[in-house]
């Protein structure tokens, strides 16, 4: 369930990224595939940038500020820094590398024209960075309810039509858990008799073994 995208990306607030919930594709439950929204803000490239900030914006270590409606890049030292950069790739979600497992949304950047850019050229490429809070929560940890791929440890509730979505393992959520994932494995043979549901994780082991919890 990592299929989680062209200029402007669906804005999300920062502070609200543990409460959403990912969307997951069910394999072989007998209503059909499908896929949810991903976790996702807008990043914009700031009109000057202070010393400190790198020559590529939103490159892997530094940091982004959150905010109602965009994101910026800002020393990790800042106050208002509130993520780290983990991954960043140019393109699209859809057609790029898959974010680390343990990321807790993913910024889409949009291609732009700011005053200011990281080499001179006038652009700031289009592109995607997986970002990790500073500071707990993590919902892209095992189990968190969130981030922009389903784990090992994560938990799911069913949404009707071949789908699920995760939810918080501790019941924090607005929805309860009922499966949570246990193993992944290349294929379904090698899922555990105990095996209720398998989702589809994508990877070199995309089948997720999940049983009722």
């Amino acid at each position: 369930m990592r299929e989680r995208c062209s200029a402007v990306a669906v804005c999300a607030l920062l502070a609200l990224l543990t409460a959403l919930l990912t969307g997951c594709q069910v394999s072989g439950t007998g209503g059909g595939g499908g896929q949810d929204g991903l976790l996702v803000g807008e990043a914009s490239a700031a009109p000057t940038r202070a010393v400190g900030y790198g020559a590529v914006f939103l490159a892997v270590d530094e940091c982004s500020s959150f905010g109602t409606t965009s994101f910026s890049e800002v020393p990790c030292t800042s106050e208002r820094a509130a993520a780290r950069v983990v991954a960043r790739h140019d393109g699209t979600v859809r057609d790029g590398p898959a974010c680390p497992a343990t990321t807790d949304f993913v910024l889409h950047i949009s291609e732009r024209r700011p005053a200011s850019d990281e080499d001179g050229d006038g652009t700031v490429p289009r592109g995607y960075a997986c970002m990790r809070n500073l500071e707990p929560p993590h919902p892209g940890d095992p189990g968190g309810g969130g981030g922009p791929r389903t784990v090992v440890g994560d938990c799911v509730y069913a949404v009707g039509e071949g789908r699920v979505r995760e939810t918080a393992c501790d019941g924090r959520g607005e929805r309860k858990p009922q499966y949570r994932v246990t193993k992944a494995v290349d294929l379904r043979a090698k899922c555990p008799l105990s095996t209720a549901l398998y989702v589809h994780l994508g990877g070199d082991d995309p089948v997720g073994c999940a049983r009722p919890v």
